[in-house]
């Protein structure tokens, strides 16, 4: 962590120094609001907003025209948004395709590489993952006529925050045909090395592939230097793509030439695709993996979203993103870690194991503390049992926006502020 000052005028001057300051005016920051839920849904900008208006007036001027006669047209759009996530993603432009949602990628990933029959009928993920994935993987083992209990193998915690790798590549056998793991843990922020990971399951014989969901936009990827076999994330976290934007896949261009394991209209050769021809002869790129027509008014939003990042580059976003949550460490460590406070940061410390958010731990009270925050304008989010989620965004939150949140958490506790609120979680937590 960086040589720190404790004072409202420390947060102030590194942002007088901070270089994507200006950045933070291309954004819709809600009134009266510190916004620190990036990492669940990123705010709006006004370069999405440029996009998305656009397409609305191409959709009413041109009608059906809009597949090839819009600005970006329309039936392009998949490979368009590829192209530019593939540059942040460390892939070839070929390799990186926008479709579909987190899940329904996954299961068109796995579906493609979880072959039991061939002998290697485990599958690896970890108790900490999201459980959408735990969902879609004991599905497609059920799919196969098989028990998840014997052939789905959940790596285990030893803090219930963090897996070591060295866990991971424990299980990694002959048994084993596919692993699919977190770039980052959605709870603690931990930032699995996918490099480590990649070379040792391709050294046993196992496919590898990542839900990136929660690194993209906030980490740097290099798939191809690394050779991960497939990867799949969403748009609408650090991404800034609106809600419930389209998500996209990765797939390493060795494995172009499988067969999708789910087919669709979509992923069918793009010079031959309205042929409509009965046998499926997909397209031997990534987007042979596309399944029905995508959403072109939500896809509108994330374009503008895209060209923020292309312009900015997502090396300069890392090192604003670290310097954010070191010094949110630094300010919960120096300021709440003690009696009567008791905050502990369940993230960790190294900057190559964290990605975009900070996970400020209360063992007894995080909900709460969760609704006083809200009610004073601050927006973080909740994770059970004991979680605060925190997530600077590099695009548009200030140093001084951390250090008022680390305050605000102080007072809450000085003041039993949390008190006034209920045990009783929101629907949306």
């Amino acid at each position: 962590m960086g040589n720190y000052e404790m004072g409202r005028q420390f947060a102030e001057k590194l942002d007088r120094e901070d270089s994507l300051a200006s950045l933070r005016d291309r954004f819709y920051i809600p009134a009266d609001t510190i916004y620190m839920d990036g990492n669940s849904l990123g705010l709006a900008s006004k370069d999405s907003e440029k996009s998305l208006l656009r397409v609305m007036e191409e959709w009413k001027k041109l009608g059906i025209r809009g597949w090839l006669d819009a600005k970006n047209p329309w039936f392009f759009i998949p490979e368009d948004l590829g192209l530019k996530m593939a540059s942040l993603m460390g892939a070839m432009t070929d390799e990186v395709i926008m479709t579909g949602s987190t899940t329904s990628n996954l299961h068109s990933l796995v579906s493609t590489f979880y072959k039991p029959w061939e002998g290697r009928k485990k599958i690896i993920a970890d108790e900490l993952n999201f459980p959408s994935d735990i969902y879609a993987l004991k599905s497609q083992i059920r799919l196969h006529g098989l028990d998840p209990e014997e052939n789905l193998i959940l790596v285990k915690s030893r803090d219930g925050k963090t897996i070591l790798e060295e866990d991971i590549m424990a299980v990694m056998n002959d048994t084993v045909s596919i692993a699919v793991l977190p770039g980052v843990l959605y709870r603690s922020g931990q930032l699995l090395d996918m490099k480590k990971l990649t070379e040792y399951a391709h050294s046993r014989g196992v496919i590898i592939g990542f839900d990136c969901a929660h690194s993209v936009g906030a980490v740097p990827h290099y798939f191809d230097d690394w050779d991960v076999d497939f990867a799949f994330w969403c748009s609408y976290k650090h991404l800034n793509g609106g809600p419930g934007s389209p998500a996209f896949l990765y797939l390493n261009r060795k494995h172009f030439d499988k067969e999708p394991g789910l087919a669709g209209w979509y992923g069918y050769k793009k010079e031959k695709q309205f042929d409509l021809a009965i046998e499926f002869d997909h397209s031997r790129t990534a987007g042979g993996w596309q399944m029905g027509t995508p959403c072109i008014l939500s896809t509108a939003s994330l374009e503008g979203a895209l060209n923020l990042f292309c312009e900015v580059g997502i090396e300069e976003v890392r090192k604003k993103s670290l310097e954010l949550t070191s010094y949110l460490m630094y300010l919960v460590d120096s300021l709440i870690s003690k009696e009567p406070y008791n905050f502990t940061i369940g993230t960790p410390r190294e900057s190559g194991s964290r990605g975009g958010h900070v996970a400020v731990e209360h063992a007894e009270e995080a909900w709460r503390i969760c609704c006083a925050l809200k009610a004073r304008g601050i927006i973080p989010d909740f994770r059970p049992e004991s979680v605060v989620r925190i997530a600077p965004v590099a695009l548009y939150n200030t140093f001084t926006e951390v250090w008022e949140v680390v305050n605000a958490l102080k007072d809450i506790i000085e003041s039993r502020e949390y008190e006034k609120y209920s045990r009783e979680r929101d629907a949306v937590s």
